[in-house]
């Protein structure tokens, strides 16, 4: 499939691309071989293939949750730059 000007044009204003004139030629050459790429992938047969769903076999190693040994919040707070009551005090992020 070729892209002609059209169709480059409105995929750039969706995507919020901007090419300068010099650019586009190159550009849409590209996007044409991706697109014969992606429907060269379409000729495969896929009848027979499951669908993934993670591209990895490893399976999650799960531990169960154990009580353990926890600081207070006296002690945390001590280590804290600056604390305010029983907060942590951070810099403001908003006006």
């Amino acid at each position: 499939m070729k892209i002609d000007s059209d169709q480059f044009d409105k995929i750039a204003h969706l995507a919020r691309l901007e090419f300068s004139e010099t650019e586009k030629p190159k550009i849409m050459n590209e996007m044409t071989q991706i697109i014969s790429w992606v429907e060269k992938l379409s000729e495969l047969n896929t009848d027979d293939v499951e669908p993934l769903t993670s591209m990895s076999l490893e399976l999650n190693n799960l531990r169960e949750d154990e009580v353990g040994n926890t600081i207070d919040q006296k002690k945390a707070l001590s280590n804290a730059p600056e604390a305010q009551g029983p907060y942590f005090k951070v810099p403001n992020v908003l006006d």
